[in-house]
């Protein structure tokens, strides 16, 4: 079976348009979207909020308010609102009946909303233990260290100290029929072992990010050029 979870958002910039509706219906209104892989749905999709919006830490309950007319309508940020929702006690049947949206996505946020109250009551003297499993529900060290009341790079310094590090993980397109050899390759907490191993002299060549008004396959072409020309030296 596969053993990696793929989530993929919109990225909508309606804010830059003057009278133009938030609400999100069948019209084409994103102006790109990004994939975030993970072993499991929370991972994926806190990655994937990260990615689609620079300026938030993941599933955040404190971005937004509570408002019972957002949580019905879907718009652009109702995913925040849905993350209020959560830490405001509202229970899944009664968020089920508003939003429309399936129990079993509400129950994974859920699961990230209740340990975000987990650590804001640890405090910041969280374990080993305690830090492998946020890390293991797509929590960032920004949002760990906002909860704990720390900072990130605090955070980042008692990761270290706890051989709490990513794993690279391949992809498997193939459901393990045969062994797999491509470079479709992710990071994950929840593994134990590295799929491949780097053995030196490599460069990595970073994206400019999700799609957005102003930033579109242009900068893609840098990536490519970038490597292609990286392949020559």
């Amino acid at each position: 079976s596969l053993d990696y979870c793929v989530v993929k958002i919109p990225r909508w910039d309606l804010s830059k348009f003057v009278r133009v509706s938030k609400n999100i219906g069948s019209s084409m209104k994103s102006v790109g979207e990004v994939m975030a892989i993970g072993r499991n749905f929370e991972e994926a999709f806190q990655k994937a909020l990260r990615m689609v919006d620079e300026t938030v830490t993941g599933f955040d309950p404190y971005v937004k308010e509570v408002k019972d007319e957002e949580l019905s309508q879907a718009t652009d940020k109702r995913i925040f609102v849905l993350a209020a929702a959560i830490k405001a006690n509202y229970s899944i049947k009664k968020l089920h009946d508003m939003t429309k949206i399936d129990p079993w996505f509400l129950n994974k946020m859920k699961n990230i909303i209740d340990y975000l109250n987990v650590m804001e009551l640890q405090g910041n003297n969280l374990t080993y233990n305690q830090l492998l499993f946020a890390k293991k529900l797509g929590f960032s060290d920004r949002a760990i260290a906002a909860a704990i009341k720390s900072t990130d790079l605090v955070v980042r310094s008692q990761r270290e100290q706890l051989c709490v590090t990513p794993f690279v993980k391949q992809i498997d397109t193939v459901a393990g029929e045969w062994p797999a050899g491509t470079n479709y390759l992710y990071l994950t907490y929840n593994a134990n072992s590295h799929d491949i191993e780097f053995p030196g002299n490599f460069m990595i060549v970073v994206g400019s990010g999700v799609f957005r008004i102003g930033s579109s396959v242009e900068f893609d072409w840098c990536a490519v050029g970038c490597l292609r020309e990286l392949r020559n030296l």
